[in-house]
């Protein structure tokens, strides 16, 4: 399911950025382009897989195979009708895998020995000790407003009034630090193409380049539903809870 969202997310992305450059966007590929993720998925997974001269070689092929995963493990935390309310410490767990996620990131740029790649992942460590202290501050002053650390309870807590009204502040915060977590543009420092062609995924191709990529536009959706569940309540279910994450969506791909 979340593979097929990034799909499709991608599509939307790329339709936008060509509606506000005045122009079609993809639309060969079947009716509107509705294929052309497709199509471009095919297409890189039937790269070839280039073996590097001087690289690390367990590392290099095991860092996208575990970003991926972390990303995987983070939806465990978005509760639906059909979970149990026994996972107390979620946004514990949520900052837990925020910060390993970043060792997997420094590991992708390390391991292939290019000096482009090593360049990012010192970009990663810096980045890492700017925002995650505000990160963590940030959380610190939820469970003390809410006292609690569970993702039902805060679903529970915005019945009659949304968080968001609540907590102005820290919700414009958090988005801005999710947009570095992302590093999305404006905050592109890991992968800044001018500069470091394509960052720290530079030596990566075919399949290993495919993980690396439904990562990141993973954690876009993440984040989106994360800030909707903190800030706007609800579980996932009704259809104005997919319109809120659309918006986020949005404002994510417009931000670029």
């Amino acid at each position: 399911m979340m593979l097929m969202s990034v799909i499709f997310l991608t599509l939307i992305e790329r339709k936008f950025m060509g509606l506000i450059q005045l122009r079609k966007g993809p639309f060969k590929v079947s009716f509107m382009g509705l294929f052309q993720s497709f199509s471009d998925a095919i297409k890189l997974l039937m790269k070839e897989s280039m073996i590097l001269n001087q690289y690390n070689y367990f590392i290099y092929y095991f860092s996208p195979f575990f970003n991926f995963f972390l990303i995987s493990m983070l939806f465990m935390l978005i509760p639906s009708i059909y979970m149990m309310d026994y996972f107390y410490y979620s946004l514990l767990y949520l900052f837990c895998i925020l910060s390993i996620n970043v060792y997997s990131v420094m590991m992708i740029g390390w391991s292939s020995n290019s000096k482009y790649s090593f360049l990012s992942s010192i970009r990663i460590i810096a980045q890492m000790i700017s925002y995650e202290i505000s990160l963590m501050m940030f959380f610190i002053n939820l469970f003390i407003m809410l006292k609690s650390f569970s993702l039902f309870f805060i679903i529970k807590f915005q019945i009659y009034l949304w968080n968001f009204f609540l907590f102005l502040i820290i919700c414009f915060n958090l988005f801005i630090i999710f947009l570095i977590e992302m590093n999305r543009i404006p905050f592109d420092f890991l992968e800044g193409e001018s500069e470091l062609i394509s960052g720290f995924n530079v030596e990566f191709s075919s399949g290993y380049f495919v993980l690396i990529f439904i990562s990141e536009y993973m954690s876009i959706i993440f984040m989106s539903l994360i800030i909707k569940v903190l800030f706007f309540g609800g579980m996932i279910f009704y259809f104005y809870d997919y319109l809120l994450i659309l918006l986020f969506l949005s404002m994510i791909i417009l931000i670029r």
